[in-house]
């Protein structure tokens, strides 16, 4: 719940942004860290960065059209597994910018890069991959989801 204004403004900022096109997943932004962000030692929470990560994956929800294809079909985004690895502290108030790229897909996950940066310098990066759920079913495979984004746009 504490993320709820973070979550609103990339979803308002979506409706503006740049659609998704030639499955080119990748979404970055600018922020800053915030109070609630930081830890005992006033820099960015190690969990915060991944929760940042569902941020940009919303944005590339919103703006692929996968976001609307899930809500209709009842499916469910899921991360399988995460990795960051730390190089440089952000400390509070400190503007930084975040990139998650979608670098591929197999049968079953899509996988994903993440970079954290102050002034050109990284301060975080890591992977992830992640799938799209059908309750009951499983597994959407990545091409069955992108599919079904294509089927949406030419309704």
């Amino acid at each position: 719940m504490n993320l709820i204004f973070r979550m609103l403004w990339v979803l308002i900022r979506s409706l503006f942004c740049a659609r998704i096109e030639d499955n080119r997943f990748v979404s970055e932004f600018s922020l800053h860290v915030l109070p609630n962000d930081i830890d005992i030692n006033f820099h960015m929470n190690n969990g915060r960065y991944l929760t940042i990560c569902d941020l940009n994956r919303v944005d590339i929800f919103a703006r692929s059209g996968l976001l609307k294809a899930m809500f209709r079909r009842n499916w469910i985004p899921v991360i399988a597994e995460h990795t960051m690895t730390y190089k440089k502290p952000l400390g509070i108030f400190e503007r930084y910018r975040v990139k998650t790229e979608v670098t591929h897909w197999d049968e079953k996950y899509f996988y994903m890069k993440h970079n954290f940066s102050k002034d050109e310098r990284i301060a975080a990066e890591g992977t992830s991959k992640g799938c799209v759920y059908a309750r009951g079913i499983g597994v959407v495979s990545p091409a069955d989801a992108i599919a079904a984004v294509e089927q949406d746009r030419s309704k």
